[in-house]
């Protein structure tokens, strides 16, 4: 019925005398049926319980396959009314505000940006319903074919609105199934995301309507029109479904064969467990240098070739200056600070003298304020420190997050004084972005460093990783991410961040490595599998005096720990293949976004006319 008139279909009915009489039944039964709105409240409150349930912290991944089942009957029903469109808005918003809830921990003005992103996130069930329908009802399209273009489209344009928010793919919720993830270094984590709704959409259209009769959203003809529809029509997206998920897990299968693991460098972890505060206490800069610096030296003994320490998490700001500036120049940058100021290097002289008395280089995360003519930048950077070359180069990061390290049009909106109180960030000392990739070079490895959220964004490690890669015998080796997770008070969002991140991994082939503060830090092969360390250190036990932790994850329950003062230390597994994904990008989503622009505009003179009331 998804791509015929209830009409059409009771025209091809079966002639016979049993199946007349069963149609004449369900007319007769829904004779005085309509459409009401509670039903479809029901049916999309059931898709949004299913899907939060799909994520982390519950993460029951199987459920992803089913949990828009009663979401997408919405876009085979024959009718369509204002209401069902602010229940799915209604409902959305509700079940964002509640995925999204750890976003409040960091700071209470962040309660503003939970209700502002939630609200903006919620418009994407009602724009998908939409355009699913049009595509079934208007151009005859199967139900199994336009919901996954569409929902593939929509998560790509998120990818990239207001800065891009590309956490909670449904894709993501298979992470646990490694074989069919694998598709990721062709079509990237959309390519899960296809199949999955795909899947969905396949049960859909094979359920018959009239086992969703008693939420009366449709009436006794659609019924009866869509009780005689050939069952190989009706089943035709699931065959298609399966196969093309048994294709997937075929290749899945094959390229993890294919994986030839050679050890790299062995990297040092460094975890502390600082919970982060916009009111930033420099009397606890000390301890928290003590911490990684006792961390740092116990994983010596293991004799790593990287120790990495979490973004931000050497306290002491580096000052840098442009050398062609003058003393009185230095002088009238800033009002607080003098020449001597920007020439004290105690800062780059520590991590050098640690990197002489580990024997290992350094990647540490730590901000930097550059001085210029034009004033002053602050960078949120990693550096890199060899033990004998000293300070080698730095990485300032490019993607920051908007209204944490950043206002958005904050120089056209500077006095409109409403914006600047949203923000945590005050004023203009907020952080500058970077604007170029660094790769660091240590021995034979290439490794390449993204901080914070950055490793969250398809699009930026993907072109990042290509542009560092200059040919097939220069591929970076190693991904390193710097983050400060201690905003989240060891939320589900340090569970979510690692998932999204093991999803880089894949799409580039390229094994992770993730240094975080209160966790979770980890070892991320190339086949998007979490790695247990080699050496774990548990330096809360030998404060503590106790038994100390095996392992990053509870043996029970297998969920990792988080929170926590330790080191891990592992040989990184280097991975050989190649990625089509990295060399040819997000090909497969943007035909999907074509397609749902399309569609899109095709459908919105029909909105202005239902909004004139004219339809």
């Amino acid at each position: 019925m998804d791509d015929m008139t209830a009409s059409e279909e009771t025209a091809k009915a079966p002639a016979g005398a049993a199946q007349g009489e069963r149609i004449e039944k369900i007319i007769s039964a829904g004779r005085h049926t309509r459409p009401g709105g509670w039903g479809t409240v029901v049916l999309i409150s059931i898709s949004a319980c299913l899907t939060w349930a799909s994520f982390t912290p519950v993460d029951i991944g199987p459920l992803a396959w089913v949990c828009l089942v009663p979401l997408l009957l919405l876009a085979r029903i024959e009718h369509r009314t204002s209401r069902m469109y602010r229940s799915l808005y209604i409902v959305g918003f509700v079940m964002w505000l509640i995925t999204l809830q750890w976003m409040r921990l960091g700071d209470p003005l962040m309660y503003i940006a939970l209700l502002a992103l939630s609200a903006y996130m919620a418009f994407f069930w009602p724009i998908f319903i939409a355009l699913t329908r049009s595509a079934v009802w208007r151009y005859r399209t199967p139900l199994y074919i336009a919901a996954p273009v569409f929902w593939v489209g929509l998560e790509y344009l998120r990818a990239y609105l207001i800065s891009g928010f590309s956490w909670y793919y449904i894709g993501h919720t298979q992470h646990n199934w490694v074989e069919i993830i694998q598709i990721s270094d062709i079509f990237g984590a959309y390519g899960v995301s296809f199949l999955v709704v795909m899947a969905n959409a396949a049960i859909a259209q094979a359920m018959p309507l009239s086992w969703i009769s008693k939420f009366r959203l449709s009436s006794a003809e659609s019924l009866a029109a869509d009780d005689a529809t050939p069952p190989r029509r009706r089943f035709q997206g699931v065959v298609v479904s399966v196969v093309l998920v048994g294709v997937a897990l075929g290749y899945g299968v094959m390229r993890r064969n294919q994986s030839e693991f050679t050890p790299g460098p062995r990297v040092s972890l460094i975890q502390g467990n600082f919970p982060a505060s916009l009111k930033s206490d420099r009397e606890q800069w000390g301890e928290i240098y003590q911490t990684h610096n006792t961390l740092t030296g116990l994983t010596v003994p293991y004799q790593p070739d990287v120790i990495i320490w979490p973004e931000a998490m050497f306290r002491f700001p580096m000052m840098e200056y442009d050398k062609t500036m003058s003393d009185d120049e230095l002088d009238v940058v800033h009002p607080m600070l003098r020449t001597e100021d920007w020439k004290n290097r105690n800062s780059q002289d520590s991590l050098v003298g640690l990197s002489e008395k580990t024997d290992a280089a350094l990647v540490i995360g730590i901000i930097v304020a550059d001085a210029t003519r034009e004033g002053i930048r602050n960078y949120n950077s990693a550096v890199f420190v060899e033990p004998e070359g000293g300070l080698q180069s730095r990485y300032d990061k490019i993607h920051r997050v908007p209204f944490g390290e950043y206002i958005p049009f904050q120089s056209q909106l500077k006095n409109v004084p409403i914006i600047g109180s949203l923000a945590p960030m005050r004023g203009e000392y907020g952080i500058d972005a970077g604007s170029t990739v660094e790769v660091f070079e240590h021995k034979d490895w290439r490794i390449l460093p993204t901080i914070c959220f950055e490793d969250t964004v398809p699009h930026l490690v993907r072109g990042m990783v290509n542009s560092a890669s200059d040919s097939e015998k220069n591929q970076v080796d190693l991904l390193v991410n710097l983050t400060n997770d201690g905003w989240f008070h060891g939320s589900s969002e340090l569970d979510q961040h690692l998932i999204t991140s093991s999803f880089r991994a894949v799409e580039t082939r390229t094994p992770i490595v993730r240094a975080v503060n209160t966790g979770i830090s980890a070892i991320i092969d190339g086949d998007g599998v979490i790695r247990d360390p080699e050496y774990f250190i548990d330096l809360d036990a030998k404060l503590e005096d106790v038994a100390p932790r095996e392992s990053m994850r509870d043996p029970k329950t297998g969920k990792f720990y988080r929170q926590l003062n330790c080191a891990l230390v592992a040989d990184v597994p280097i991975d050989d293949r190649t990625s089509l994904y990295v060399r040819f990008g997000d090909w497969f989503a943007a035909l999907c976004l074509v397609a749902t622009i399309a569609v899109a505009i095709q459908l919105l003179p029909l909105l202005r006319k239902r909004s004139r009331g004219t339809s």
